[in-house]
């Protein structure tokens, strides 16, 4: 199955239509219809959104491979919406220095300690 099937067959299985899709997206439903017609795939900068809109991984329209499947396998990555406070977060972390880097890391790890000290202190 093409990517393009995948993203129908979702559409069929939400019951929404190309329109509301079109809607969602923001991509013309012109170029909706094209992937259907010629059977093509989406350009690689829509990907995310129609993920987003379809509540399917990346990995699912990309590859049909369900990550939570039962593979034995787990999924080592997550997709941030990079307009998201975890987004930017993660934006402007990866522009840091390593050393700053780690250092925020550490601050994280202490904070997480000193967290779980307050709930056990609190039990």
């Amino acid at each position: 199955m093409t990517i393009s099937e995948r993203i129908f067959e979702r559409l069929r299985q939400l019951s929404m239509t190309q329109k509301e899709f079109s809607e969602k997206t923001g991509i013309l439903q012109s170029t909706i219809s094209e992937w259907k017609k010629k059977k093509t795939n989406p350009s690689s900068d829509k990907i995310l959104v129609i993920c987003k809109v379809l509540d399917v991984s990346p990995e699912w329209l990309l590859s049909g491979v369900n990550p939570a499947a039962s593979r034995g396998r787990n999924q080592q990555y997550y997709v941030v919406d990079i307009t998201t406070d975890t987004g930017v977060l993660v934006s402007e972390f990866n522009k840091l220095e390593k050393s700053s880097r780690d250092r925020i890391l550490g601050y994280v790890h202490a904070f997480l300690t000193m967290k779980e000290e307050e709930s056990k202190s609190k039990e």
